[in-house]
């Protein structure tokens, strides 16, 4: 399993390169998994529906299966901030299949894995990559130019698919590692 972060201010544009990702990826012959962390409380599930009123009632877990997908909600009784290695944890390892996988991670911008900053000059936020030895290469319009001098790659950000090439290319460096076998 191969694992990638994406990194950045608010709005810059993560969530649009992380779908065109998915696609290129997909297109590649590749599996792909995704893990978002949100600040914002969200709820996936609908009153009324079965799964609602058995997390309702107080199931930790309900898994709602059908032949086409399965949804696993869980619900803690106090705030739990798991890590994005913990999340890693939750998801298959579809690279036993013999099929590449990758795990696109967006949100968690202090996780310790390589990460792809995505970073527009019309933000003025500051720059991640000049303090996180995470961060790998840095994408971002072509007519931006970056704030700090780097030896970093710069990608397009506009072009997903030669982003999806870039992380391809040296597949070994984004093997995922749980923490303890690093």
């Amino acid at each position: 399993m191969n694992v990638i972060g994406l990194c950045g201010a608010s709005g810059s544009g993560k969530t649009t390169l992380g779908e065109g990702l998915i696609r290129a990826f997909k297109a590649q012959g590749c599996r792909v998994s995704v893990i978002k962390h949100t600040h914002k409380p969200f709820d996936i599930d609908r009153p009324g529906k079965d799964s609602h009123r058995h997390r309702a009632a107080g199931a930790f877990e309900v898994l709602v299966a059908n032949p086409h997908r399965i949804a696993l909600m869980r619900e803690f009784e106090v705030e739990a901030h798991l890590s994005v290695h913990q999340l890693v944890a939750e998801l298959s390892d579809l690279g036993t299949l013999g099929v590449e996988h990758w795990v696109i991670v967006e949100g968690f911008k202090h996780a310790d894995l390589p990460k792809v900053e995505v970073w527009r000059a019309a933000h003025g936020a500051p720059a991640m990559y000049p303090d996180d030895p995470f961060v790998i290469a840095v994408a971002r319009p072509t007519a931006d130019s970056v704030p700090h001098p780097t030896g970093l790659p710069l990608l397009d950000l506009d072009d997903p698919a030669s982003v999806a090439d870039f992380l391809r290319s040296d597949p070994q460096r984004y093997g995922y590692r749980a923490p303890e076998h690093r």
